[in-house]
């Protein structure tokens, strides 16, 4: 039997793809190249962004018409989307045998079994499914792994669908994260990321975040795992004990997420954030007085409903003190189901993209002259692969999550080596020679 995943979103949805890989290949499926090869084709889904469900619809209703035609595989729908349209989905494509939410995974090895069996599984999709975490998500033959810590969100800003997809944040049991990471350092890999909704958030008992956060840096010792990074982090979450930890222990790699979403505390106040411009700029002023060499990225979110050009100058404010490398910046689209869908004082389409383009060329800005003054500078990267441009270059990536193309052998894909940053083409350092280390 073989499977094909298309998966689209967040990295937990690539996680989360990952662990039901697994599920597949303990049974006995192999992975099919082609979806028109596959017994089993699964779409894992995002709900976040509009454009994201509007992708996702095109390919249901390619593979709904592909299935029309050949009816020899099982179509699944599973993730954000399939959480929250559910049974919709089935109604507007009946050709989709199984809509599995994010509280529903755990179904999937009876989705298997029908399978094998050329039968239909009865399941109960229980809508008060308790979500469960994976044993592994480690996606065989990589260096580089997710792990999810926490998931769903309690915070309800006023534009995000998360809460109601995701569902109330649950913490993962500290000792099953060791488990994981010491199952997938045997397996050779070199860098973690710990995933969660809101994951500075995690809690356990009396194990909060920096707590965590010691442990899985003890845990990685005298292993090959020589990097820590974690997504997404709140900034209403973000302790100076969650600091500390990341100064003392340079595995934690000296680049944040830190998601701001606007720079006006008006707008912020009505996105229901929970903090202040001035709170995210005492944090990013105390991070880096204890970890100078940070870097920070973050979403970037224009044209709010009620939000003015002065609103708007906040943000820019805002961008021009902090200096992000990189920013996801978009528009708002309204979400329903969302409070900020029925608010009113919208800004028109031209406006929203009119204040969007302002932040974009801000943003380049300050991502070229931040890269610029990195020129001549000397760092360790990890290899991650080859250049889709030359193929006789890698691709590898600082601690600083940069970008850096070398020459080098595809046998040092997976290791780590030491280059000059010596020119830059776009965003993507160039090197003249990797070290080996």
């Amino acid at each position: 039997m073989t499977y094909f995943f298309e998966t689209y979103g967040c990295q937990m949805n690539s996680a989360e793809s990952a662990s039901l890989s697994l599920v597949c290949k303990e049974r006995g499926w192999k992975e099919a190249q082609r979806s028109e090869d596959a017994d089993l084709v699964l779409i894992n889904t995002c709900s976040v962004r509009l454009t994201a469900e509007k992708r996702a619809f095109g390919r249901i209703a390619h593979f709904a018409a592909l299935k029309k035609k050949s009816k020899n595989f099982v179509f699944v729908i599973a993730g954000c989307m399939a959480q929250r349209l559910g049974a919709k989905l089935k109604e507007k494509y009946p050709a989709v045998d199984y809509i599995m939410g994010t509280s529903s995974r755990s179904v999937f090895p009876l989705i298997l079994e029908a399978a094998e069996n050329g039968t239909r599984a009865a399941l109960d999709l229980d809508e008060k499914a308790v979500f469960l975490f994976s044993k592994s998500h480690h996606e065989e033959g990589q260096f580089q792994s997710f792990i999810p810590i926490m998931n769903g969100c309690n915070n309800f800003c006023s534009y995000c669908i998360v809460p109601y997809v995701r569902g109330r944040e649950i913490s993962r049991d500290p000792q099953a994260i060791a488990e994981e990471i010491r199952i997938i350092a045997g397996r050779g890999v070199r860098e973690i990321t710990l995933l969660g909704q809101n994951v500075n958030s995690y809690v356990w008992q009396d194990m909060d975040y920096s707590r965590l956060l010691k442990l899985v840096a003890m845990e990685i010792k005298e292993t090959g795992i020589k990097r820590i990074r974690f997504l997404s982090a709140n900034p209403k979450n973000f302790s100076s004990e969650t600091i500390n930890v990341m100064a003392e222990n340079p595995v934690f790699c000296r680049h944040l997420h830190l998601p701001v979403q606007h720079g006006s505390n008006k707008i912020l106040n009505a996105m229901n954030r929970g903090y202040t411009k001035e709170r995210f700029l005492d944090l990013t002023k105390e991070i880096r007085s204890k970890i100078p060499e940070m870097t920070f990225s973050t979403d970037i979110l224009a044209g709010f409903p009620s939000e003015t050009e002065d609103d708007l100058e906040k943000t820019l404010e805002l961008m021009e003190e902090v200096k992000f490398l990189y920013s996801y910046m978009y528009h708002f689209n309204p979400r329903e189901g969302t409070k900020a869908f029925d608010l009113p004082d919208r800004v028109s389409d031209d406006v929203k993209k009119e204040r969007l383009s302002k932040v974009i060329a801000l943003q380049k800005k300050h991502t070229l002259k931040l890269l610029k003054s990195r020129i001549g500078s000397t760092d360790v990267v990890l290899i991650e692969g080859i250049s889709r441009k030359n193929a006789d270059e890698l691709i590898t990536r600082t601690e600083k999550d940069e970008m850096v193309a070398v020459p080098g052998s595809a046998s040092m894909i997976g290791s780590f080596g030491k280059v000059t940053l010596s020119a830059l083409k776009g965003n993507t350092f160039r090197a003249k020679e990797i070290i080996p280390i």
